[in-house]
């Protein structure tokens, strides 16, 4: 991303208390007054305004990109996701696209045009020149997700024999330099990675010192499909500003930069919490049949597990019709069992995605959680032992509601830790599909729990 000066937050200045610019700027849109437009939505850093186009209806993004016209700044497209990307290139056309694509840097680009389909990214592509075209087509050809499509292919590499005043003679009047840089690349004759000098040492050495003197080794070097959240994991754990990206034979392929990686994080962590809810981050901007189709597998899967907890119940209706107190009570038995799960399992889902959850303290992890649910559970059933005493005044109906939550809560923690650790040992994503499973367990060994004590105990 380029340069841009500090402004005041958007929700600032237009989800604040009085909405005042927000109003205005869809005021003018509303009335189609170009000129107000431009005035009141071109100031706007890029991030800003793309929040803002994401807020307004289809005919108010078609009126603000008229009015900006000449003036949009290509760095917007990088800052826009999902439907509503695939809708400006309609509104601005593949022409102006692809001029837009042409000023940003690739790494960029690329994510612009994984976000079309692919009549459209052959539209954009076919207005490009060939050069920048065969580069953005090699930049999409790695796996969605990869260091590939992260990284940026224009890189300073320089041999590790140059010396420093060669270097800066270099750097001073090579025009097809990247617009960033903090490192430089040292490379040996087969354009192999050996080492990274940072440019704040290249300012403090002598100019006759070899690079290879000064250099870093080379390390953490990332393959082009290494996943984006290994990439990630590496940048966090390492504290690295940039890292060489490779390609099969071990050649330098780009760089990858600190921005990019945290933009990575973020993505990250949205997808994980969204995932876990079984809804996606551009839900709110896609259509009504698409939202209800994808959150109708979600909601499907949990209809299955809801049948089989009402089976369970099934088995016991005789018990229920006998002791109607067990009716206004399981569902207090599932419902904390849930809770609890549900705390264990987001703790676990994240430590996952940090790796601070691992093979190697996986037992310690699973003991801390069944010790925290077994003293949760023995609270709890002293609470809602005497609760259920004192409601119904049968003593024996307080110490199965007990025993059962008991049982559910150390049910919930195991369930909360084990579920998401095995699901990705078998390869599969824990935030995608964990929390249909523990649920299910709750559901399950809750009223089996207390209505199978109820039947020995109280019948």
């Amino acid at each position: 991303m380029g340069e841009t000066q500090l402004r005041e937050p958007l929700d600032d200045r237009i989800a604040g208390s009085d909405g005042e610019l927000h109003d205005d700027i869809v005021a003018a849109l509303d009335s189609g007054e170009a000129e107000a437009v431009r005035g009141l939505a071109g100031a706007l850093h890029v991030a800003d305004l793309a929040d803002l186009i994401e807020h307004l209806s289809h005919d108010q993004r078609r009126v603000l990109f008229a009015s900006l016209g000449d003036d949009l700044d290509p760095e917007l497209l990088s800052e826009l996701h999902g439907p509503v990307l695939a809708e400006v290139l309609d509104l601005i056309g593949p022409r102006e696209t692809a001029a837009a694509l042409s000023q940003l840097d690739t790494d960029d680009a690329v994510y612009v045009l994984n976000e079309f389909d692919d009549e459209q990214q052959a539209e954009v592509l076919a207005e490009l020149p060939a050069d920048e075209r065969a580069t953005l087509q090699e930049g999409l050809s790695y796996p969605e997700d990869s260091a590939g499509r992260l990284m940026q292919p224009d890189v300073v590499a320089v041999p590790d024999f140059w010396t420093v005043g060669r270097l800066l003679e270099f750097l001073r009047n090579e025009a097809e330099l990247p617009d960033r840089f903090f490192e430089i690349e040292i490379v040996d004759g087969e354009r192999r990675p050996v080492g990274k000098l940072p440019l704040d040492r290249v300012l403090r050495s002598n100019a006759d010192l070899p690079l290879g003197m000064i250099m870093e080794e080379a390390e953490h070097l990332i393959p082009v499909d290494m996943d984006q959240e290994e990439v990630a994991f590496l940048f966090q754990q390492y504290r690295l500003v940039s890292a060489a990206v490779v390609d099969r034979e071990g050649r330098l392929a780009g760089v990858i930069m600190a921005d990019d990686v945290a933009d990575v994080i973020e993505e990250e962590v949205e997808e994980d919490a969204m995932l876990l809810g079984g809804v996606a981050e551009t839900d709110i901007q896609e259509s009504v049949w698409t939202t209800t189709r994808t959150r109708f597998a979600w909601l499907f899967v949990n209809l299955g597990t809801a049948f089989l907890a009402s089976a369970v119940i099934g088995l016991f209706d005789a018990e229920i019709e006998k002791i109607v107190a067990l009716a206004v009570l399981m569902p207090i038995v599932a419902s904390m069992g849930g809770n609890a799960a549900t705390q264990t399992l987001t703790v676990a889902v994240r430590t996952l995605a940090t790796r601070e959850l691992t093979s190697t303290n996986a037992k310690r992890v699973v003991l801390k959680e069944v010790l925290v649910g077994a003293i949760n559970g023995l609270v709890f059933a002293a609470i809602v032992g005497a609760i259920g005493f004192a409601w119904f005044g049968n003593f024996d109906l307080g110490i199965v509601f007990g025993l059962a939550m008991i049982i559910n809560m150390v049910a919930a923690a195991l369930a909360g830790v084990l579920v998401p650790l095995t699901l990705e040992r078998v390869g599969v994503d824990p935030a995608v599909a964990s929390g249909v499973f523990v649920t299910t367990v709750t559901d399950v060994v809750g009223f089996f729990a207390f209505l199978g004590l109820a039947s020995v105990i109280l019948l």
